[in-house]
């Protein structure tokens, strides 16, 4: 078997909508092609022996051993490498179960595809899968120690890219809440909401948390001045830079016993408590100042009591937990050095902070703490005696946690709130000693030892005893409270042709809002007016350069397939998702080889949009029509035949559309319809003389409409967008070059060349094509362009691509000769293959009153040409005037206009 390419989904996509996360391998069995597993000699056996756990696999005979009894019975070796693969991440810690195995147009050649939770974790497991199989078919058997070697390769993978504890448990929170997160590029920034409602945090410091409160919650001594102040319990202590102020320092604070720790420390490091001599004392400062940045050392009272954490989450307690330093029990036969090794077997117990506790490491703290109690490694502890092996309370360092939430003092929970307000922190984690939480802190002598910025939650979230409280939830409440916004509306674009005007003209119709758009199309990324990076940005990775935008309001992005195939959507959800057309355009690339495969993939626009959300669809096409059967959202269709019956239907049901009827654009809904404009008043349509044109508008229109824009914002919008290199370069710009006019488009597929003939066909001098297309279409895709330039062009320039895709030059312009052939042997052609001079010899030729219609790879390379030649103007209309396509049928005109506004959907309600 060998893996041909392999490829990471990280959104909505082609094979799943709930499953966002999926690794692809395109797989070719070779010489396995024709061998079902049945048939490959101690195959079963030896897959069973290796990995018994797959008997957990139902797959689709929907029982327990479903799947091994296919591998009994015979199945293929693709098959069986996805849920070996799916296994192997199990089996490493990360719990996966979606996947699918295809086979493609070629011969013995699959795509296997499996869920992952880390995505170098999920491309590992495929190719394991792979080598693990193979092997069994080669020898009957996988090697024990290759197999623990993978899965232990898959654990390092998986906690090398993890979160940390708190920062997943704030995002499984933001994930509860439906807001969408993202990690950011440094810093282990992580995003949380889109655009201008966006927040961020780095573990559990917030965008809210003010640069001063972190400032002062790092200086020890000033934080517990300012608490002093206040009147707020703190120990007495000073701060000391030299061992020679040690002493005086000791006097100072009340003699021993004392605690020695760094002024900007953290995680425990450098913390000596309960120092009773001078030698112990002048130890504790060398280990101070060496975990110091500053190197100043801070000496404190000793409060003898129990270690607490109070969290405060926007200036309220939401969690209390006990800290006990690491410890064992005795047994009354067990050394100290067995009981470690005994607690440390505790499965619960690891190295990173993925785990719910830490392993206990016996350093030189460990051993001070040890010759201070009279112990040592080999002491055997009676029944039922502690021994402290570290002298702080740190999870990071052994300790445990024991939920006290429901036990604290209403004037210790007072306290603690007013601490971390004066501090100035919206999230902060308080060391509090004391004997008895539930007292008051003043009468047991309790003490505000530390305030924490950006404080760990695992101890609250998941605590060694007690409650586990959801603290992440209470972040995000104060960062998104409810009933506030965490997203932008988001508007999708999808379809085989017209998908950059449709998503330019959306976007500048949100623009009569006043609200800033953020859009992606084949040309650029634009944010309000102006472009902030050049290129073809309709995939995941410039969706999300809108989204991350903290002054975008709106995002309209243009979705194309590529994009899907590649990575999936750059989103999890969409408000409104628009599919305007499916028709044959890059089949064959990709494993997309069908029109129904193509129409599959751009459904997962529609079906990505939310429950209160709408699904735009054209009621015209039967292949998109069809998706509001698989969507969840609410369904809006647009037609330009008003007698559409599956619009006749809907709009019967209560449902909104957007129709073309009588020469107008007309929303309709229920029993009311309301005329947006005329077409021929609308720039885009050119005169309304271009159908696919008023599809288009159609199509925005109702999009705008269905997320809540005003209707006079909308025909505001109509009104004011031009078919200009200015805002759809590359789209029916139209050039008077006084002689003969010029039309620049950049058609390149069948759908697309019948759209452009309809609108050509109207002129009425001489119709000269300057014509080609990508060299990535198939043969009889060429042909077919050759036979619709036949039937639209008088005379003919066929040039190539520059980049020909991997196709001989050449060849594609003798097949688009096929096609003319077929068509029109005696239509005048000439095959000119570089496309400036094919461009320069049409203008140069064309007569009088002509029509040059060029569809150029490079549209702005054709737009300096034609701008070389100094246009008279950029047209919106045509000269001479063609004849109007006839009407469609009349729909009744509707008194009600200014009632209409009754049944437009609210924001809140989609």
């Amino acid at each position: 078997m060998k893996i041909l390419k392999t490829q990471t989904l990280r959104g909505p996509n082609y094979w799943s909508i709930r499953y966002p996360k999926l690794v692809i391998i395109r797989l070719d069995l070779e010489d396995l092609s024709d061998r079902p597993s049945n048939e490959i000699p101690g195959f079963y056996d030896g897959l069973v022996s290796l990995l018994p756990s797959l008997v957990e696999h139902y797959c689709s005979p929907g029982c327990r051993g479903g799947f091994l009894s296919r591998v009994q019975e015979g199945t293929m070796m693709g098959h069986i490498v996805e849920h070996v693969a799916l296994e192997l991440q199990t089996l490493a810690g990360m719990t996966v179960g979606f996947g699918r195995t295809r086979e493609t147009s070629t011969p013995g050649v699959y795509q296997v595809v499996i869920e992952y939770k880390n995505e170098q974790a999920g491309r590992y497991a495929a190719r394991a899968a792979v080598r693990l199989c193979q092997s069994i078919v080669d020898t009957g058997r996988y090697p024990v120690e290759e197999l623990e070697q993978d899965l232990n390769d898959l654990r390092e993978l998986a906690m090398e890219a993890a979160l940390g504890p708190s920062t997943e448990h704030i995002v499984a929170a933001a994930e509860a809440r439906g807001i969408p997160w993202m990690p950011l590029s440094t810093r282990s920034l992580i995003q949380l909401g889109y655009g201008e409602y966006q927040k961020r945090i780095q573990a559990s410091l917030s965008s809210g948390t003010g640069i001063l409160g972190v400032e002062l919650a790092s200086d020890k001594e000033g934080t517990k001045r300012l608490l002093a102040e206040a009147g707020v319990p703190v120990p007495r202590g000073t701060t000391i830079y030299y061992l020679d102020e040690l002493e005086q320092a000791i006097e100072d604070v009340g003699g021993f016993p004392i605690v020695i720790k760094p002024l900007d420390g953290n995680h425990g490091r450098g913390i000596t408590i309960d120092i009773n001599s001078m030698a112990e004392a002048e130890e504790a400062y060398d280990a101070a100042q060496a975990a110091s940045k500053s190197h100043a050392v801070i000496v404190e009272r000793f409060y003898r009591g129990r270690d607490h954490r109070i969290l405060l989450v926007g200036g309220k307690v939401v969690a209390v937990a006990e800290r006990v330093p690491a410890h064992v029990v005795g047994n009354g036969r067990s050394t100290i050095a067995e009981l470690v090794d005994e607690t440390n077997r505790d499965p619960r117990r690891g190295t990173g902070h993925d785990n719910v506790l830490t392993q206990i490491e016996l350093d030189r703290a460990a051993f001070q703490m040890l010759e201070r109690q009279g112990y040592d490694l080999d002491t055997v502890l009676p029944m039922g005696q502690v021994c402290y092996l570290k002298a702080t309370a740190n999870l990071s360092t052994g300790g445990i946690a024991i939920d006290r939430t429901d036990d604290i003092h209403p004037e210790n929970r007072w306290i603690a709130e007013r601490a971390a307000k004066i501090i100035g922190l919206d999230i902060a984690g308080l060391d509090v000693v004391t004997p008895d939480i539930s007292k008051p802190m003043r009468e047991v002598d309790g003490v505000i030892v530390e305030v924490n910025a950006a404080p760990g939650l695992r101890m609250h979230f998941s605590p060694s005893e007690g409650t586990p409280r959801n603290v992440g939830e209470a972040i995000i409440d104060m960062l998104f409270p409810p009933g506030t916004p965490g997203r932008v509306p988001i508007v999708a674009v999808t379809g085989t042709n017209g998908k950059t005007t449709t998503n330019r003209l959306t976007a500048h119709i949100f623009k009569q809002t006043g609200q800033i758009v953020g859009y992606t199309t084949t040309d650029g990324i634009y944010i309000g007016d102006y472009l902030v990076e050049k290129g073809d940005t309709t995939g995941p990775q410039s969706a999300q350069v809108i989204l991350q935008d903290p002054t975008v309001q709106v995002a309209v992005l243009e979705t194309a397939r590529g994009g899907i195939l590649r990575s999936g959507l750059g989103f999890n959800q969409c408000d409104v998702g628009v599919v305007l057309n499916v028709a044959a355009d890059h089949l064959g690339i990709g494993d997309i080889d069908t029109v129904e495969q193509l129409a599959h993939l751009k459904s997962v626009v529609a079906e990505s949009v939310g429950v209160g959300g709408y699904a735009v669809l054209n009621a015209d096409d039967p292949l998109v029509a069809a998706m509001a059967g698989r969507v969840k959202s609410q369904v809006a269709y647009f037609a330009m035949n008003p007698d559409n019956p599956t619009v006749q239907n809907h709009v019967a049901q209560g449902g909104l559309a957007a129709i073309y009827e009588n020469g107008y654009l007309t929303l309709v809904k229920g029993d009311w319809a309301l005329r947006l404009m005329e077409a021929a008043s609308v720039p885009l349509t050119m005169g309304g003389r271009a159908p696919f044109m008023i599809a288009n508008a159609l199509a925005a229109s109702l999009a705008a409409f269905a997320q809540g824009v005003p209707v006079e914002a909308i025909r505001q919008g109509l009104a004011t967008f031009q078919a200009s290199a200015s805002q759809t370069p590359g789209r029916m710009n139209l050039f008077n070059l006084g002689e003969f006019h010029v039309l620049l488009d950049y058609a390149h597929n069948p759908h697309s060349y019948e759209a452009l003939g309809g609108f050509v066909r109207n002129w009425n001098g001489e119709r000269i094509g300057v014509i080609g297309g990508p060299g990535d279409r198939r043969d009889e895709d060429f042909i077919t362009l050759g036979r619709l330039s036949a039937a639209i062009f008088d005379r003919i320039y066929i040039k190539e691509d520059n980049d020909t895709r991997g196709r001989a030059r050449g060849s594609a312009a003798a097949f688009i000769e096929e096609g003319i052939r077929q068509i029109q042997p005696d239509l005048k052609y000439d095959v000119i293959l570089d496309e400036t001079e094919a461009i320069n010899t049409a203008l140069d030729q064309a007569p009088k009153d002509a029509l040059v219609v060029i569809l150029p790879e490079s549209v702005s390379r054709a737009m300096s040409l034609i701008d070389a030649r100094r246009p008279i103007s950029e047209a919106t209309t045509l000269q001479p005037t063609p004849e109007a396509p006839p009407e469609p049928p009349r729909l009744e005109d509707n008194p009600f206009e200014t009632g209409f506004e009754e049944f437009v959907p609210s924001v809140a309600e989609g």
